[in-house]
């Protein structure tokens, strides 16, 4: 069970806005001993399937740093093919953006999101989501001063966190000695407003009541809040 922190209380929170000078936008963002740098790069450019369009596209890559974990992982690239896992979260990462981005007032260019696991204790996903936003804020900020863009396209607020049952208890935000022997971890990517985008909820032992899952959702409630706040001081101060 955690030391030193509240069964409702998130990991200390840092995001540092001035770690790339070249990136439109950038994060580093801290959930605890876990870290992930987020930069935003606009691109005037379009994927293939919006050609001949005015609409514009949000879209995310993920990877981990070959010593991010306790063990040295070689480099997916090294392999020349990217893991199920890898993939599965980009592509997370890139539907949480775009749920919050009216693509069509971004107009015809591509915001990547590229999230890169510096260390990870737990929550990786959830912290890349929610610097990931704060990295795109940054860089349509950007295009609006600069005129490229008349009417801002971002249209909501988006960060995630995770929470689960451990040894009965429910938590908020795991670190991986939690999210190892969590008997249920969710994972939600929410609006501060308590807007759903997207919940990735699984058993790891047996089934649990539709009220437990409730417990989760009403920490995630709080903590999203709590992020959110994190993420405009982020923007502010950049």
């Amino acid at each position: 069970m955690r030391e030193h922190r509240a069964e409702d209380q998130l990991r200390p929170v840092s995001i540092d806005t001035s770690f790339n000078r070249y990136a439109e936008g950038s994060a580093l963002i801290s959930f605890g001993h876990t870290r992930v740098l987020c930069t935003a790069s606009v691109e005037n450019k379009q994927p293939p399937f919006l050609r001949g369009t005015e609409q514009g596209w949000v879209t995310a890559e993920y990877g981990m740093l070959p010593r991010a974990t306790h063990t040295r992982g070689g480099r997916e690239a090294a392999r020349g093919k990217q893991g199920g896992r890898t993939v599965e979260i980009q592509r997370l990462i890139g539907r949480s953006l775009r749920a919050v981005v009216d693509l069509d007032r971004l107009g015809p260019r591509t915001i990547a999101l590229d999230c890169d696991v510096l260390q990870a204790d737990g929550g990786t996903r959830t912290a890349a989501i929610t610097g990931a936003w704060v990295a795109l804020r940054i860089a349509v900020n950007r295009l609006l001063e600069d005129g490229e863009l008349e009417i801002d396209p971002v249209i909501g607020q988006v960060a995630a966190v995770s929470c689960g049952f451990v040894q009965g208890k429910a938590l908020a935000d795991l670190q991986y000695s939690e999210d190892s022997q969590a008997e249920m971890d969710a994972n939600f990517v929410m609006t501060p407003e308590g807007g759903v985008i997207e919940v990735q909820a699984t058993a790891e032992d047996k089934p649990l009541a539709w009220e437990q899952f409730m417990q989760l959702k009403q920490l995630a409630d709080q903590a999203i809040r709590e992020l959110a706040q994190h993420q405009q001081e982020a923007v502010e101060g950049a």
